[in-house]
């Protein structure tokens, strides 16, 4: 187990039946998310984050679920665990700039189906899938 744990939040982006990725800096696909600080709680961090790096302005739909995943950091020289809580969210429109600045390679909207297959790891497929199922649900009972 990890010596050091960040909590954490992210948001599963759709505009209609697409969802927004992006492309870090070890040229991984994932979706937008980053610590939660300053007492802030998880859905406002989210929106935050999703915001901060893909300039996109959502709505949550609702609570997906979490991940979690352990890594080597070499700046703290310890095992760090990163548990995110995500959030299913609609895009305002489809209008996004991605943050380059903080080293992200490449982002867009993606067909479900393609963006189940670049995203690179399996827990973030399995919530995309069942962020799907919420908006669909949401969009039924409109």
């Amino acid at each position: 187990m990890a010596e050091y744990v960040r909590n954490c939040a992210g948001g599963v982006v759709f505009a209609g039946d697409d969802v927004f990725l992006l492309k870090n800096d070890k040229g991984e696909w994932i979706m937008p998310k980053g610590i939660i600080r300053d007492r802030r709680n998880a859905r406002e961090v989210a929106l935050y984050r999703v915001e901060d790096e893909t300039g996109i302005q959502a709505e949550i739909v609702g609570f997906v679920g979490r991940t979690s995943y352990d890594f080597y950091s070499q700046t703290r020289r310890r095992e760090v665990s990163n548990r995110i809580q995500w959030f299913a969210m609609r895009a305002r429109d489809r209008r996004y700039r991605i943050a380059f600045e903080q080293g992200f390679l490449d982002g867009d909207y993606f067909a479900f189906d393609v963006a189940v297959r670049l995203l690179t790891h399996e827990q973030d497929r399995e919530i995309l899938r069942q962020a799907q199922k919420l908006v669909a649900a949401s969009e039924n009972a409109e």
